[in-house]
């Protein structure tokens, strides 16, 4: 009988393990085809706005317009917009750039955009024509429907 059941343990160890390991490759499948950028501090610099060189005036660096969305990872309404993101990002690859900032992380940027509820979202829009005046940064707290997200991408981000 102990035979057996060491059997059985050994049996259900090698089942856990196989588990483990198929979703720690499916998880990493999926951030190596996430089209969603996390960034970091000096990312944020590099990539959307050095408001160290120009704290008063908002200079989005990019070509792109884009979404920025500040989350946590326990935070429920962020876990349903998380998939929502991922989609648009597929679908309007090329022509709009996703990023996600963990407020716990990056508490300074969170700080920056006076961030007192997630999620909260930053739309970007590009200036249209060279010399106007920069493109400010509209924000929306608290998580809307893919619909919302699709008509604001639609109507200001995109026009």
């Amino acid at each position: 009988m102990q035979k057996i059941l060491k059997k059985m343990k050994k049996a259900i160890y090698l089942a856990l393990l196989l588990i483990m390991v198929g979703a720690s490759a499916n998880a990493q499948d999926k951030k190596a085809t996430s089209k969603v950028t996390h960034l970091t501090y000096q990312e944020f610099l590099n990539k959307v706005w050095d408001f160290e060189k120009s704290p008063t005036t908002f200079n989005y660096k990019g070509k792109l317009p884009a979404i920025i969305d500040f989350y946590a990872d326990w935070c429920g309404p962020c876990r349903r917009v998380a998939p929502i993101m991922e989609k648009l990002a597929s679908e309007y690859d090329g022509k709009l750039l996703i990023y996600k900032i963990n407020v716990d992380q990056e508490q300074e940027l969170a700080s920056i955009f006076q961030v007192q509820s997630i999620p909260m979202v930053l739309f970007i829009p590009v200036s249209q024509t060279r010399g106007s005046t920069p493109a400010q940064p509209m924000k929306q707290v608290g998580a809307m429907s893919e619909a919302d997200y699709r008509k604001v991408i639609e109507e200001q981000l995109l026009k």
